[in-house]
């Protein structure tokens, strides 16, 4: 069932009873609808966060810690939930838990972004020759977002306006200071795959939290299907259980 939350700008996929106990956070690109399988038969909402979905964008290019001071907005006087991250809507859990943890009981992550193991590649000479010419005003900026397509990432390439400008600073972020001040409890649990946020990084951002819990689904990748879907259910509802407890 379509809801929202807080003053009516952000719209939810809502399950169960009010208030929600269970948070669940998309990723990039997605919409609060992957969830319906995993929150069935709870008391829940997942968002369709800001620019996703049939929530509008905001207005100008939020990271993921602003994601996360508009989402602490609306969730304000409501009793502590347990957040569901999934990719991007991990990152944005991670900030809530960290400035906000008077409204997180616990998360459960997958597929996050969070630690990386190596270097970003740099972009090829040549992108970053004509992207210094554009600046200069030496080439127009057709040539340079006709290089950006070239070289550009699929979600960079689809991303239009503010949300392409989102992206690019949410793909810069490091999470080092938030992952050491989370003091509730965690389950991560990754796809064995998963190619986007790799489960060797997973592991290394579960070292960072106190207390956490690490799960790798063997043949999983990164999107919210089969295995991986089942697995994140099940450590949802030992935590919903740990948390009751």
């Amino acid at each position: 069932m379509l809801s929202t939350l807080g003053s009516g700008d952000l719209l939810v996929e809502k399950t169960g009873a009010t208030p929600a106990t269970v948070v669940a956070l998309h990723g990039w690109a997605r919409s609060g609808a992957d969830f319906a399988a995993i929150v069935d038969g709870l008391d829940a909402v997942s968002p369709h966060l800001w620019g996703f979905g049939i929530t509008t964008a905001p207005a100008e290019a939020w990271g993921s810690e602003q994601y996360a001071d508009a989402l602490a907005q609306a969730l304000e006087g409501s009793a502590p939930v347990i957040v569901v991250g999934h990719s991007f809507g991990g990152r944005v859990a991670v900030h809530l838990a960290q400035k906000y943890p008077h409204l997180v009981a616990g998360m459960v992550l997958t597929g996050v972004p969070l630690v990386r193991l190596k270097a970003a590649p740099r972009p090829a000479i040549g992108f970053r020759v004509v992207r210094s010419l554009a600046k200069a005003g030496v080439v127009p900026k057709s040539v340079l977002e006709n290089q950006r397509r070239k070289h550009g990432s699929a979600d960079y390439l689809a991303a239009q306006g503010v949300m392409r400008n989102i992206l690019v600073r949410v793909v810069g972020e490091t999470y080092d200071e938030q992952l050491a001040a989370i003091r509730v409890p965690v389950r991560m649990v990754w796809g064995e795959n998963d190619t986007s946020a790799p489960a060797d990084a997973g592991a290394a951002a579960s070292e960072r939290i106190a207390g956490s819990t690490f799960r790798v689904v063997p043949g999983a990748g990164h999107l919210l299907d089969g295995d991986l879907r089942t697995a994140v259910r099940s450590e949802l509802l030992a935590l919903i259980d740990e948390v009751s407890a």
